[in-house]
């Protein structure tokens, strides 16, 4: 609710740097609120329902954070949708499963979580960013790392089905490939005993109704936002494409923590549940979205990745296909997929 008074407070009006800075703590606490009651509603309707509902409502935000921008920036903007897709891609299947490794290795020295659940994710998320990120840099329709208009429709269509099979895999076919898997060492009552009792009935349609709220309030004031963000990173001299970057670290520092907190209480399938279904919701949504919104949007819609992202996101790829197929990780694996994140993030600044 005080996301939403900012909002009509400043909405439209010139903004000074100190009003800047307030409103941008208002944001990130409007999705902290917002991920909050994506969570109340999730461990209402259980696991692995939970997982979906948390990425979902983080892939609206980003959603929303690139088209408001894209709107605003003109020309300029171009490469936005692909440069945050992107960052969302590798912090997920780097940054969120190398933590959440590391930290319930730390615990319990060998992590284990469902293969086929993961492996399945996985799988899903690879096809996803080569259908969407990797085929523009080589298709010759269009000059540049561009699609044209029945390849990018080809690329949106097939990014929705692919998701919707994966979430009727995940939910309704196979839900025992994504449940928490326990740990060695780990007592029968103590995942019970780290939890409270489920909400209410009344309490989740409270929170939803508050999320579509929280949700409504971070779409404006990321509008209002939208040129500070890109002053701020042309102003310390980093790439215009490091917009994107911020964008996907705002929005999944919540499902990070998240991630976190699961992978203490040593649920790694669930940590591992909502960094993969992050990064496919990021894709698997966002593309068709963008695709849609491209009808207004004015100017070139840049998709490939070049080729240092490439060497990224095949290097990314082998390695998590060789930590997911055992079932098992130890710090190790935790290690490298964090220091693949750190590679991401310093060739960001510095390409």
């Amino acid at each position: 609710m005080l996301a939403l008074l900012a909002l009509a407070g400043t909405w439209g009006r010139d903004l000074g740097v100190v009003v800047v800075v307030i409103v941008a703590l208002v944001l990130a606490a409007a999705v902290l609120a917002a991920v909050h009651h994506a969570e109340v509603v999730a461990h209402r309707v259980g696991e692995p329902f939970g997982s979906l509902v948390l990425a979902v409502a983080v892939t609206v935000i980003e959603v929303a954070l690139i088209v408001t921008l894209m709107v605003s920036g003109g020309p300029e903007s171009a490469s936005l949708a692909r440069d945050t897709v992107f960052a969302a891609l590798m912090i997920t299947t780097t940054g969120i499963v190398g933590l959440s490794l590391l930290l319930g290795a730390q615990r319990f020295r060998v992590t284990l979580f469902n293969a086929e659940g993961s492996g399945a994710a996985l799988a899903t998320v690879t096809t996803l960013a080569a259908l969407s990120l990797v085929l523009p840099t080589f298709t010759t329709s269009q000059h540049g790392p561009e699609f044209s208009s029945s390849q990018l429709a080809f690329a949106a269509l097939a990014s929705l089905a692919l998701y919707g099979m994966f979430v009727l895999t995940q939910t309704v076919r196979h839900r025992d490939f994504f449940l928490p898997v326990a740990q060695e060492g780990q007592r029968e009552q103590e995942d019970c005993d780290e939890h409270a009792a489920p909400p209410s009935n009344r309490e989740a349609l409270v929170s939803l109704a508050l999320l579509l709220v929280s949700l409504i309030a971070v779409v404006g004031l990321a509008k209002v936002e939208s040129p500070a963000i890109e002053e701020a990173v042309a102003g310390v001299g980093f790439p215009p494409s490091f917009v994107g970057v911020v964008i996907a670290l705002l929005v999944l520092l919540p499902e990070t923590l998240a991630a976190a907190r699961a992978a203490r209480r040593g649920r790694i399938q669930t940590s591992l549940n909502l960094a993969y279904g992050s990064a496919m919701a990021s894709i698997g949504l966002t593309i068709p979205t963008i695709a849609l919104a491209s009808f207004w949007l004015e100017g070139p819609l840049v998709l490939g990745l070049g080729s240092t992202q490439l060497v990224l996101l095949a290097l990314t790829v082998v390695v998590s296909v060789l930590t997911i197929v055992p079932g098992r990780a130890t710090r190790l694996q935790g290690g490298v997929h964090l220091v693949l994140l750190a590679a991401f993030l310093f060739l960001a600044v510095n390409p």
